[in-house]
């Protein structure tokens, strides 16, 4: 079985490529692999399988004795018989002895047979609680242009041509070795492969088969597939020959079309040539795909992240999976005596990056939907994953063993604020415990205007007790047709975010350059303050105090250089048909809140503002979107308005308190002011500090701070 387990590993990559060859599969019956077959044509074989296989790498003499005497299906037959007995070859991605699969990956195999293609965020629709997924057949054959006529989303036509479901059923063959798998893939990627055969040179964008992340996933799943197939008697000689020429074509592409961005999908193209490089050394290129991957991963492990660890994109779920490819290169090459072509720091490089999940999470192991971050793809069990793999990266954290393990092992984490400045992350809490409370305020330092960064500088999450009162509203679509890019702009508008605005305005390209100004610890508040330049001639400068590690009283100001337009706040509650957010209109004083109706464990939010010119306030409503395509809850909200005063600051003092039954809500008394200025000054902004009054219940809480080393950047 050991042999069995490293066998696969060469194949694993992807072979979409180019060829036209059908095999005869075969439903049952054992093939004894060291009796020689009988003789078929060399037609049936792809001569171009021994321009790319070095028939003088070692093991494969019998194959280049069989290729020289003109016998390409004996050679063929004796290279099959090669992958399927290699062992000196360690994939640590899949297990052959003890194989398994899950309940949804099953879901996916079987209905793949049918040609219902798993398309990951797409479904037709769900049926006794499983996913079905669309249909691809048209007049009995399959239909790779097809797009359900109520997608818009550009994400469905790339995500089709990763070949998702082909991984499921390789597990489900491995599981209970029925055929119908494997006649399933054959069938369905010949029928791709003829269809779109491998273009040479530049890959143009409109060819979306084979451009950017498409290839590069087809590459890293093959590399799966073929060790739970290869036994079977229909991977055949002629089968082989397909599938490892259509490898050799899939990494030539990738290489010959490298994004030069240093994204996410640059890294996943350099992670799918070095794998190819170390787990297919029979390749004439191997040495040339490991050489120049290792160069570029060693590059990339620092050209990914800033300073302060996260990626450059600064969406979490990407940087999930960049620090998770990383990774996994470094497991590979460590199970196959390749790390002398890596630095000796490539793993602590990642020490912070791996912390910043850590951080980032809230106590109950959730992820907000923080810029293109889909949450419903990280559950639990995904994030508890990679902390798991983090704590093997760093076995000295005990503070990360503790939270891989959900507190069984290690050290509870001592910090209460973290600080990434560099990326424009911040957290403050009150603990780690499920009970906890804690915020991350968001102020991302966007200045190349990655894409998937959304212009919401200043916005903020929430959570308590097991609830996220703030949920970000997510993505909901890619893009790709006008109602999509409609769609997309919704969901990342500035003011579909906790945050400011002016004249409600998306925050435009090169104005997200979120800078850090203070944090301090005074008594027991918390104090965090950030800015962040709006548009031209106006910033947001937002100060958070966490109080007694209680409640959030946030001050919000909005100066510039005499700029005289509206400035709103706006604040977007979770909320429910069973449990509505209700609205505190206290407006005749210029207030103006919210707060939820649960059970137990809710919040109120109050705001006021030190001037009231052009006082206004609006309810909204909008959807949380955790999943491409789909609206998965609703918030209400509100947006608070005054005019800025011409030569001054809109001024905001938000208070953010939580409670448990609205009931104890009749005895709740609340005011705020500023104190910085005199009732003549109203209005005034100060560069070097805000000072406000704060009373609940009667007590009194007197809030500032200073900025003792600030410079003036000429914003005003």
């Amino acid at each position: 079985m050991k042999n069995i387990f490293f066998i696969c590993i060469c194949a694993l990559f992807a072979f979409t490529g180019c060829t036209d060859d059908d095999d005869e599969l075969l439903a049952n019956g054992d093939t004894n692999i060291n009796l020689l077959p009988n003789p078929q044509p060399n037609g049936v074989i792809n001569e171009k399988l021994f321009e790319v296989i070095n028939l003088d790498y070692p093991g494969l003499e019998k194959v280049k004795e069989y290729y020289e005497a003109n016998e390409y299906y004996y050679a063929a037959h004796e290279l099959l018989k090669y992958y399927r007995n290699r062992s000196d070859v360690s994939n640590p991605n899949i297990n052959l002895i003890n194989p398994s699969i899950t309940a949804f990956d099953q879901n996916i195999a079987d209905q793949a047979l049918e040609h219902r293609f798993y398309v990951r965020n797409f479904k037709e629709k769900e049926e006794n609680g499983k996913e079905v997924y669309y249909l691809f057949d048209k007049d009995k054959k399959i239909d790779w242009t097809y797009i359900p006529a109520e997608i818009t989303d550009q994400e469905f036509k790339s995500q089709t041509h990763r070949h998702q479901w082909m991984l499921p059923q390789a597990k489900a063959y491995r599981v209970n070795q029925n055929e119908k798998y494997i006649q399933s893939w054959i069938e369905v990627y010949s029928d791709w492969l003829n269809t779109f055969p491998c273009p040479e040179g530049t890959v143009s964008k409109d060819a979306v088969q084979w451009y950017g992340l498409q290839p590069a996933e087809r590459v890293l799943d093959q590399i799966d597939i073929m060790p739970h197939f290869i036994q079977s008697t229909n991977f055949t000689p002629q089968w082989l020959s397909t599938f490892l020429v259509a490898f050799a074509n899939e990494v030539e592409c990738i290489r010959n079309n490298y994004y030069t961005d240093g994204s996410n999908i640059y890294v996943t193209q350099v992670q799918a040539i070095t794998t190819a490089g170390i787990l297919m050394p029979e390749f004439k290129n191997a040495e040339a795909w490991l050489n120049e991957g290792a160069q570029k991963i060693t590059e990339q492990i620092t050209a990914q992240f800033l300073e302060d660890g996260v990626q450059n994109e600064l969406d979490p779920s990407y940087h999930i999976g960049v620090v998770a490819g990383f990774y996994n290169i470094y497991k590979i090459a460590q199970l196959n005596n390749k790390l002398s072509l890596f630095p000796s720091t490539y793993i602590e490089q990642l020490r912070k990056a791996a912390r910043f999940v850590m951080d980032i999470i809230y106590p109950d192991y959730t992820i907000d939907n923080f810029n293109d971050t889909r949450s419903a793809s990280y559950t639990k069990n995904v994030l508890l994953r990679n902390l798991r793999q983090y704590s093997e990266m760093f076995p000295d954290d005990a503070e990360m063993k503790w939270i891989s393990t959900e507190g069984k092992q290690g050290t509870t984490p001592a910090g209460l604020t973290q600080i990434y400045d560099a990326s424009g992350y911040y957290m403050l809490r009150s603990g780690w415990g499920k009970s906890s409370t804690m915020m991350i305020l968001k102020n991302n330092n966007n200045p190349d205007n990655k894409w998937h960064c959304q212009p919401d500088n200043g916005t903020f999450g929430i959570y308590r007790n097991g609830r996220n009162f703030f949920p970000d509203a997510g993505v909901y679509s890619y893009g790709g047709t006008s109602a999509s890019n409609e769609d997309r702009k919704t969901f990342l508008a500035t003011k579909n975010h906790n945050t400011m605005t002016a004249l409600s305005a998306t925050i435009a390209n090169g104005y997200m350059k979120g800078e850090f100004l203070k944090h301090e610890t005074k008594g027991n508040t918390q104090i965090l303050v950030t800015q962040n330049q709006i548009k031209a001639g106006l910033t947001h400068r937002r100060a958070v105090f966490f109080v007694d590690k209680e409640f959030f009283v946030l001050v919000d100001e909005g100066y510039g250089d005499g700029n005289k337009d509206k400035i709103n706040l706006n604040f977007h509650l979770c909320s429910s048909e069973a449990n509505e957010t209700v609205y505190d209109d206290l407006s005749a004083s210029y207030q103006y809140g919210a707060h939820t109706t649960f059970a137990n464990n809710n919040i109120l939010v109050r705001t006021f503002a030190e001037t009231n010119q052009d006082f206004g306030k609006s309810n909204v409503a909008s959807d949380v979107s955790n999943k491409l395509g789909e609206k998965n809850a609703s918030r209400k909200g509100y947006q608070y308005t005054i005019r800025k005063p011409g030569n001054g600051a809109a001024r905001f003092i938000t208070v953010i308190y939580p409670f448990e039954a609205v009931s104890t809500l009749n005895n709740l008394t609340m005011d705020a002011q500023f104190t910085d200025n005199t009732p003549e000054d109203a209005g005034t902004f100060h560069t070097n500090g805000a000072a406000v009054e704060v009373t609940i219940n009667g007590k009194k809480y007197e809030l500032s701070y200073t900025l003792n080393s600030y410079q003036f950047d000429g914003l005003i």
